[in-house]
């Protein structure tokens, strides 16, 4: 089982900068992706940015040149850099993990941290 456990979230004006991270736990799989959804008042889950352990990158075209993801993996850590904040952006933004495994892959989910941008 792996528990990922999030930081970081909050209230922030728009054009601000807001940092977020994930740690996980448990049995953590050297080939994985970790990452970052978030989902907006009745909007679906949507994906803001992965990053494997090898460090492939994959960005919403919607917060491209405004959020960078990055990761420790000897921390087993994945963060969330916020800059540029928008109002859209404001949702409940949660951690994954995927830990692909021999037999396919699995999910896990973080709790979620709330980010609002208002002014």
């Amino acid at each position: 089982q792996v528990q990922l456990v999030e930081s970081g979230g909050g209230l922030v004006q728009p054009g601000g900068s807001l940092r977020l991270s994930c740690t996980a736990s448990g049995s953590i799989f050297s080939t994985n992706v970790m990452g970052w959804y978030r989902q907006g008042p009745g909007k679906q889950r949507e994906l803001v940015a992965t990053m494997s352990s090898a460090g492939t990158t994959n960005y919403a075209d919607s917060v491209k040149g405004r959020f960078t993801i990055s990761r420790d993996n000897a921390k087993n850590t994945v963060y969330l850099q916020m800059i540029r904040v928008k109002p859209e952006d404001t949702a409940v933004y949660y951690c994954n993990a995927k830990m692909i495994l021999s037999w396919g892959a699995t999910n896990y989910w973080g709790q979620g941290t709330q980010v609002t941008v208002s002014s």
